[in-house]
């Protein structure tokens, strides 16, 4: 068990996604019973075993399309006739939970002002936090110490193998518009819930026009968020990492971003009926 726990770890600090199958409910004869562990990688390794054969490797492909989806689930089996379609023939039942283990991360591109108010900000909120840039004198901990992992080199280099998985959030505060247009194709068909790009509306349409004329359709291109954040009229590196990190809540949490203030004639009519 030890071993498992630390291999849930090691993955959480290496920013890879992993799934944790438990078995919650057995009844009758099975191979494993309750709090029984498997830990399954994206590759279909895994470590550890939740009973082995035909239930098993079932099990293992909904830990990799959970890992996919981002989502848990909750999986049951019959062990009783595999002419029917059931992964054995023990004679039990088995109820297994596959929860897929994706630390929420910010992956910040382009380590000037913003990017360093945006990293400190979203650590202080339990992002992983991971910085890429071209300029390795900004991509240092002395720089953003609250950085967890650097990405430094040319973004056609380093962003293919940056670990973007379905709580990556990604957030462009580059230093000028034609990065973005480098940078953009490399991540637009990533499973990342939010791609958002620093600038003014002109900047944006420059670099929309430009990818356009690359081949990349509008359609790619409605999932990015620029200009980026919430509309605070924000102007210090620090006010705009607020707004940044306020879109990427809402987006997380599934808010609408809008004022939550309430009418208090509202409230009284709804406190006092009539």
């Amino acid at each position: 068990m030890r071993a498992l726990y630390e291999a849930i770890l090691r993955a959480y600090e290496e920013d890879r996604p992993v799934a944790l199958c438990t078995v919650i409910r057995t009844r009758g004869s099975v191979p494993r019973h309750e709090a029984a562990k498997m830990l399954v990688y994206p590759d279909g390794r895994i470590q550890g075993t939740i009973g082995g054969g035909e239930m098993e490797a079932r099990v293992i492909q909904e830990a990799l399309h959970a890992i996919q989806e981002g989502h848990p689930r909750l999986v049951r089996y019959t062990l009783s006739d595999p002419l029917q379609g059931d992964p054995g023939v023990c004679g039990g039942e088995m109820e297994i939970f596959i929860e897929p283990l994706l630390p929420p991360a910010v992956l910040i591109i382009g380590a000037g002002h913003v990017g360093r108010a945006l990293a400190h900000l979203a650590k202080w909120l339990g992002f992983r936090v991971l910085v890429s840039d071209d300029r390795p004198e900004r991509c240092t901990p002395e720089w953003i110490p609250e950085a967890d992992r650097f990405l430094v080199g040319p973004p056609e280099e380093v962003l293919p193998q940056a670990p973007i998985h379905h709580q990556t959030y990604i957030v462009l505060t580059t230093r000028n518009h034609p990065l973005d247009v480098r940078i953009l194709p490399l991540i637009l068909d990533s499973p990342a819930p939010y791609i958002g790009v620093i600038g003014s509306r002109r900047r944006w349409l420059l670099t929309a026009k430009a990818l356009m004329e690359r081949g990349i359709p509008p359609e790619r291109l409605a999932r990015v968020r620029s200009p980026v954040g919430l509309e605070l009229r924000a102007e210090t590196p620090e006010e705009i990492a607020v707004s940044i990190i306020a879109e990427i809540i809402a987006v997380r949490r599934g808010g609408s971003g809008a004022p939550m203030t309430a009418d208090i004639r509202e409230l009284l009519r709804e406190a006092i009926p009539g």
